[in-house]
């Protein structure tokens, strides 16, 4: 028997600035929320793999964000800290409908 996803609601569209961060907090899951440039949501776990620095407070470009205790870059797309460094974060699927914006658990 496979686990039962769910969906919760976090956000609208027009609530979130491209290029900034949102922190949602499910359960005791906090989870930094991202509208990319590009018009693409992503959502991961909210503390670098590092010195647990708030990645919803770090700066975006592209598909990465850096933490802004060490500058560590991190993917948004797959929660890999790029090289020198090294760790991952957990990444959570994120789904549109209509105006809705959606974590999945």
């Amino acid at each position: 028997m496979g686990k039962t996803l769910q969906k919760i609601k976090v956000s609208t569209v027009n609530e979130m600035p491209k290029n900034l961060g949102k922190t949602v907090t499910i359960g005791s899951q906090e989870i930094a929320l991202f509208h990319l440039a590009n018009g693409e949501f992503r959502a991961i776990e909210n503390r670098c793999p590092h010195k647990g620095g708030v990645l919803v407070e770090g700066i975006v470009s592209g598909d990465h964000v850096f933490c802004p205790m060490h500058d560590w870059k991190i993917s948004i797309k797959n929660g890999e800290v790029q090289k020198p460094d090294n760790g991952c974060i957990k990444t959570f699927k994120v789904e549109i409908e209509d105006d809705s914006v959606y974590i999945v658990l």
